[in-house]
């Protein structure tokens, strides 16, 4: 989304100073009524007998209340009250409602990527200078738990942690709605893939890997949504199902360059085979709502294959609501309407037909850059400005208006938004900075930082041995948008790097022992700005030399970024002996990194991103979209699982201990044989090479059962005298006779922790279908034929194991 925070303190001032109340909440008999202007108050329900009362109404007139119906029922009798107008005053982020029949307006933009947001117009945290009477609600909120950003926690490769977060970020949420302070929709997770190393949003993703950045969607979007014992609703219909908050899969699809060399998202035409949208693009979403149940997804701004994202049908009705059954409602990124009428002049469409293609083609709901402000007033959203007359014009159809409001009000059903959630009614200010979510960020940060080198054991520092260091680079004092990131909320307590490394030793300047806390931030790398280079500014290499070659001792660097940097430097230089990459770690970050250079915790992490150098970005431009290697223009493929030309610095999944790990595995080869249903076999491509191919070659996954699997151990041995947490990363490589298949591909992954001197077995079981299945050039995901293979590789390159499987079809 693009949203300019120097344009939000501005508009929640006004917000707070000028709205009306919104009664949003519960009966003074069930559940506290909270005051949050004077103006009124705000309801935890709209189903509240006494909030109809105070505007003249009887709630018990509205079947829509009855919360003995079904929700379908309830939904379709509130739209029945609603007039034309009514309806697409509710189309936008800042719906109007119908008070006439006693639905309030309703703020449906809230971020959650990391932590609440104040991103957008709803959550309002309170200045801790302000007087006491210009505070929301009846308790002051002034921060919230900020946990490190995505692409921290995506090194992690933890899935326990991601959930983790969605479910404290989810009970910070709700406690933030019962104090009238933010809504029940998040428009989080980012699920992008990482492309090309340049994009400025890497930081807000899970990383370059399709299979990663799913499961992370499905855990975060688990944490944010499930309800304990709620795994299914009324009559089985998952529609129905209660959720906790409300998460969005964002943003789809195709969507990875900002602004690049003048071409903008806004603007920008992604030329996608529909192979690469297969096997890349779509897989994360598919995962996020399949798997995840997610409630909501986002269309970007940008057009794939000369259409917008959010006017295309294929993609929004077709693919999310048809083929993998959506339940929820489905948003354009803020002003995205505006954007293909007006920057991408779309068919040279007006405002009613874009807006009439966007709701024919499946939207929603149209988020607008309501932070802006226009006459004294947020600007409109497209959608609640030009659907009428897109009616009226016979381009709408008042019905697909009303299947638009059927998806939104259906998911503000299941929210508890009409009825409240008695589980979580009681929730407030002393939910939210609780100690537990502290330690969950604290931890998460230390999870997610990866030791990149560490010549001579020279990490861990001993504080009883070196007790005192030289601290400098200009991230040592790093202000909270350096440490927090972008979609960020005030931290619940923020902790420099100086500040942890201050707990354990003394900090002077005299000190033999120097180090050097530097990279980039949200002026180099962000939403709306992608990178030029992947080098770190010249006066920090500079001063990195200059520290270096002063030093008695070896330095230690440490690296804040979101995107990978060429620090090639720093790795091959003899007097910079140790390398850390801590992201950008959030309020706890200063104390986990601490804690990592001290020794209080064994690094963990891993890359979930190649770490390319700088020449990559002179071989291929950022528009080209293709992942495979282009050899007639040079370039030399994307992200590991294509990637063909010179070393990098880094690969995908490295990141270093300070202990060592080994792996076994008595498996050494299998096979499986799967029945080809009906004779139905498909082609592969195959190199030119390959004289001879089997007589069925390839079975599409979508018309098997795949119930096939394969199972295996892998024992984890800590040859060290550290315990230590280490991340097991599955690969599949297809059979080397077919061509531009990839080179491999993330098919499991776990993280285990590992006494001194002890070993760890990991059962996995991959499904053969999953795992081992490729997208053929036609677009049909298959099982080849022939004989692929399992890789387990360690962080470090210094322990492998590998073994054939052998895959045959009965026909």
């Amino acid at each position: 989304m693009a949203a300019s925070p120097s344009h939000l303190l501005v508009v929640l001032a006004v917000l707070l100073l000028c709205s009306t109340a919104i009664p949003m909440a519960s009966s003074s008999t069930t559940t506290t009524t909270v005051n949050v202007t004077s103006f009124g108050k705000a309801y935890t329900k709209v189903c509240d007998a006494d909030r109809f009362a105070e505007m003249g109404l009887n709630m018990s007139a509205f079947p829509y209340c009855d919360a003995s119906l079904p929700y379908a029922d309830r939904v379709r009798d509130l739209i029945g009250w609603m007039t034309v107008e009514e309806k697409v005053g509710n189309l936008g982020d800042i719906s109007h409602g119908a008070p006439r029949v006693g639905l309030p307006p309703y703020k449906w933009w809230s971020e959650a990527l990391h932590g609440i947001s104040n991103t957008g117009p709803t959550a309002l945290f309170d200045d801790l200078h302000s007087k006491p009477g210009n505070h929301s609600g009846r308790a002051t909120v002034n921060n919230a738990t900020v946990f490190a950003n995505v692409i921290n926690s995506a090194a992690s490769f933890n899935e326990t942690l991601w959930k983790s977060i969605g479910q404290a970020v989810s009970t910070e949420a709700r406690a933030m709605y019962n104090l009238g302070k933010a809504g029940l929709t998040y428009w989080s997770p980012n699920i992008n893939v990482v492309r090309d190393p340049r994009w400025g949003r890497a930081l807000e993703t899970p990383g370059e890997d399709p299979f990663v950045a799913g499961r992370y969607a499905v855990n975060f979007v688990r944490g944010m949504q499930d309800i304990p014992g709620h795994d299914t609703g009324s009559g089985g219909d998952p529609s129905t199902r209660p959720i906790k908050t409300s998460a969005c899969c964002k943003h789809y699809a195709a969507y990875d360059v900002d602004d690049w060399h003048n071409h903008t998202r806004f603007k920008f035409d992604a030329r996608v085979s529909e192979r690469d949208m297969a096997e890349t693009f779509l897989r994360p979403f598919e995962m996020c709502v399949r798997d995840g149940d997610a409630s909501s997804v986002m269309c970007s701004y940008n057009r794939v294959n000369g259409i917008p994202a959010c006017a295309d049908a294929r993609l929004l009705s077709g693919t999310i609501r048809g083929d993998w059954q959506l339940h929820g409602y489905i948003v354009s990124d803020c002003d995205a309407i505006r954007v293909m009428t007006d920057n991408a002049t779309w068919l040279n469409f007006t405002g009613a037909e874009s807006s009439a293609a966007s709701l024919r083609a499946g939207l929603d709901l149209d988020c607008a850059e309501s932070w802006i402000e226009e006459k004294g007033r947020p600007l409109r959203d497209f959608l609640s400005e030009y659907s009428k007359a897109a009616v009226e014009q016979g381009k709408l159809r008042e019905s697909d208006i009303d299947n638009a409001l059927r998806n939104q009000y259906m998911t503000l059903m299941r929210l508890g938004y009409f009825d409240n959630i008695p589980r979580y009614a009681s929730l407030n200010e002393t939910d939210i900075c609780t100690d537990e979510h502290r330690s969950l960020a604290h931890d998460g940060a230390r999870q997610g930082i990866v030791l990149l080198k560490n010549d001579g054991n020279l990490l861990p520092l001993d504080p009883e041995k070196i007790l005192a260091v030289a601290v400098h680079g200009p991230h040592a004092r790093a202000p909270e948008k350096v440490m927090d990131g972008d979609y960020t909320g005030p931290p619940c307590r923020y902790v420099t790097p100086r500040q942890g490394i201050s707990k354990h030793v003394k900090i002077s300047h005299r000190a033999n022992t120097t180090i050097y806390l530097g990279g980039i931030n949200l002026h180099i790398e962000r939403e709306g700005n992608d990178r030029e280079d992947l080098l770190l500014p010249k006066n920090q290499t500079e001063e990195i030399l200059h520290f270096a070659k002063a030093s008695q001792n070896p330095i230690i660097l440490v690296i804040l970024s979101g995107g990978g940097i060429d620090v090639s430097f720093a790795h091959k230089h003899p007097k910079i002996g140790a390398i850390l990459w801590a992201g950008y770690p959030g309020g706890e970050g200063g104390n986990a990194i601490a804690d990592v250079i001290f020794g209080r915790y064994n690094p963990g992490g891993r890359l979930p991103l190649t770490w390319f150098k700088n020449k990559y970005i002179q071989q291929i431009p950022m528009t080209s979209m293709e992942f495979r290697p282009v050899p007639e223009k040079g370039y030399p493929g994307r992200t590991y699982k294509f990637y063909d030309g010179p070393e990098v610095l880094y690969p995908f999944g490295y990141g270093l201990s300070y202990t060592k790990f080994l792996y076994e595995t008595s498996t050494d080869g299998t096979s499986v044989t799967l029945p080809a249903t009906g004779g139905h076999c498909k082609g592969l491509s195959y190199k030119p090479s390959v004289a001879t191919t089997p007589s069925c070659q390839a079975v599409d996954v979508a018309g098997h059962a795949c119930t096939e699997t394969v199972s295996f151990n892998i024992s984890v041995i800590n040859g060290g005298g550290r315990g230590g947490a280490h991340v097991v990363l599955v690969y599949t490589a297809p059979p080397p006779e077919v061509a531009q298949a990839p080179i491999k591909q993330v098919a499991a992954f776990r993280r285990v922790f590992v006494p001194a001197t002890s070993t760890a077995t990991v059962p996995f079981t991959l499904n053969v279908c999953k795992a081992f299945g490729i997208v053929e050039r036609t677009a049909y995901t298959v099982v080849p034929s022939g004989v692929s293979k399992v890789l387990v590789e360690n962080g470090d390159s210094s322990s492998s194991v590998s073994f054939p499987v052998k895959i045959d079809f009965s026909v």
